[in-house]
């Protein structure tokens, strides 16, 4: 966690002065962002929630994705990680919204990714989305790896947006 604190405090500092929020829906990361955020004194002023939707009922239940909306998408996917971005977004009414969907290993995820595959997308005034691959299969590394990615593409986006 020591790794994604710098990050944190960077995000953390640049929403609270622009007065914007962030919502998580991660999968593999298991809620290192959602803590790594949350480990910032003063979170309360940004972050509105966070969810860890690691199978299909955490998908429904969390955030009312049902089958139909993901028709023809496989998780681990960067259409997959950009809906539930924007769903999660919508629903809280943040400013932000990011997820994650990947397989930290140590074997693949069932639609076929090798271990240390993920989508990470940010949503909000633009819009990122990436695949990451580790090429390990150290399951705790990708965890880290995975949010560290996220925390960076969200500060990747918050530039961007500034120079809109």
């Amino acid at each position: 966690m020591q790794d994604l604190l710098p990050r944190a405090q960077g995000l953390a500092a640049a929403l609270k002065a622009r007065r914007e929020t962030v919502v998580v829906a991660e999968s593999s990361t298991g809620g290192l962002i959602s803590a790594a955020l949350l480990a910032v004194p003063g979170a309360s002023a940004y972050f509105l929630g966070g969810a860890v939707v690691y199978t299909l009922r955490a998908r429904c239940s969390l955030l009312d994705i049902q089958d139909a909306a993901v028709a023809g998408m496989r998780g681990a996917s960067e259409p997959y990680a950009s809906l539930l971005a924007r769903v999660a977004r919508e629903r809280f009414a943040a400013s932000w919204g990011i997820a994650e969907s990947g397989a930290t290993g140590p074997t693949g995820n069932r639609y076929g990714d090798p271990p240390g595959h993920t989508c990470i997308a940010v949503c909000g005034p633009v819009q990122r989305v990436i695949t990451l691959e580790t090429g390990d299969s150290d399951r705790v590394a990708n965890m880290r790896a995975f949010a560290a990615a996220a925390l960076d593409l969200l500060a990747q986006a918050l530039v961007a947006a500034e120079q809109k």
